[in-house]
């Protein structure tokens, strides 16, 4: 389903609970997921392909670390936009180079520029389907043409399930590995390398999951 938008709407409603349980999370969130090999091979992938001071956002930057910090410390200008007040103060000191917006990527418009990369990992897992092909679609608009789109999902089977993630409630959506490389090449991508990871988290208030990446380049529309 989409969720419909503007002030006081379902769509207010459920971007307030998910910004909420990242509020509550906090720092928990880097030290229940230490690990993040594949998120830092994703974004050392994307540095080999850019120019020091292109210009990247990282949508869904949660705490800064490890995405943010990357591009920051590779000469990149970094934008990252989310939801969480609490996870963009922590972005804000962890990457004091950056700029942090407190922003929905389904909001995202003009106004913050255009893009030679963009990240999302593991953020989209946070709408449900219709609004991921919408968000998808926002990414591929806020790129310059041929720029270059990393993403990361859970793969699982779900879409908009109520969820207990590390003590909070919140509502998750994933994909299998070859519906999430569809929806990809749907909004006008394409895929130019692809990776699973088997990953644990350090906690037992988040189950073992499997990890997928895409690294992508924007279509030429």
């Amino acid at each position: 389903m989409t969720i419909e938008s503007g002030p006081g709407s379902a769509r207010e409603e459920y971007r307030a609970l998910q910004a909420e349980a990242f509020n509550r999370i906090g720092v928990r969130y880097d030290d229940a997921f230490p690990h993040k090999e594949g998120q830092i091979a994703a974004g050392e992938w994307l540095i080999k392909q850019l120019k020091p001071g292109s210009r990247v956002l990282d949508a869904g930057c949660g705490t800064g670390s490890p995405t943010a910090q990357q591009f920051a410390q590779a000469g990149c200008e970094v934008v990252g936009i989310d939801i969480s007040p609490v996870m963009l103060d922590l972005a804000r000191q962890n990457v004091p180079e950056g700029t942090f917006v407190e922003l929905d990527v389904l909001d995202l418009d003009d106004s913050l520029g255009t893009f030679d990369a963009v990240t999302a990992f593991f953020s989209l897992l946070m709408l449900p389907r219709a609004d991921i092909a919408a968000a998808l679609r926002k990414i591929h608009g806020a790129l310059a043409p041929g720029g270059l789109f990393s993403l990361s999902m859970v793969e699982i089977d779900l879409d908009d399930v109520p969820f207990q993630f590390l003590g909070a409630p919140v509502r998750v959506t994933g994909y299998l590995r070859d519906e999430m490389r569809a929806a990809i090449e749907d909004a006008g991508f394409t895929v130019l390398t692809e990776n699973h990871i088997s990953y644990a988290p350090a906690t037992t208030q988040a189950p073992p999951e499997i990890q997928l990446f895409f690294n992508c380049r924007r279509d030429q529309l």
